[in-house]
């Protein structure tokens, strides 16, 4: 059965509550396995080769230091240009769509999952996941955290340490905890 048929990966993205199938626990475990040794690699056209592979869709210069973490690699698209520093984690049990030139400083996460508030249902390991979108031109500071359902428009920085709570639109410089507008970033002509 391919993933795609998976009522449970179904379910996993279009955020409903759902609960790890079989085939997403072995399919997570081999993402797990082989991150573990592509992160390993020094070079890095071999390292970026091989871990872009893992991803959904990916477009021209993908560049990624060691260590990049993902959990399924299947729900995550990356534009044009796209750079990761070192130890960016994106957890994408929910949909992660990243733009162009786009650049994560070191110790980014993107966090799709949404963990029940209610305790007896978190015993359950039920969760849901809520997307999150990208734009073009964005630069996140390191150690952001980016929490599910958040999307980030065009032109966008992030400041290091914030943690981005709620969407913003393009053209804004965000910092803080939680993350709020700084300023305007108008593009220069």
């Amino acid at each position: 059965m391919e993933i795609d048929q998976d009522p449970a990966y179904q379910q996993m993205i279009n955020g409903e509550l759902y609960l790890e199938s079989n085939l997403l626990a072995k399919l997570r475990d081999d993402i797990r396995t082989k991150l573990m040794t592509y992160n390993l690699i020094t070079d890095n056209d071999e390292r970026n080769e091989k871990i872009q592979h893992l991803l959904k869709k990916v477009g021209n210069r993908f560049f990624v230091e060691p260590t990049f973490y993902f959990s399924y690699g299947e729900n995550i698209t990356i534009g044009d240009h796209f750079y990761a520093n070192h130890d960016v984690t994106l957890c994408d049990e929910g949909q992660i769509t990243i733009g162009n030139n786009v650049k994560f400083g070191p110790k980014v996460g993107l966090y799709t999952p949404k963990h029940p508030m209610d305790p007896s249902v978190r015993r359950t390991e039920a969760e849901r996941t809520a997307p999150i979108t990208i734009g073009n031109d964005v630069w996140v500071g390191g150690s952001a955290s980016i929490l599910p359902g958040v999307t980030l428009g065009n032109n966008v920085i992030v400041g290091a340490g914030s943690v981005v709570t709620h969407s913003f639109p393009d053209n804004v410089i965000v910092v803080g905890n939680p993350a709020r507008i700084l300023r305007e970033n108008k593009p220069s002509k």
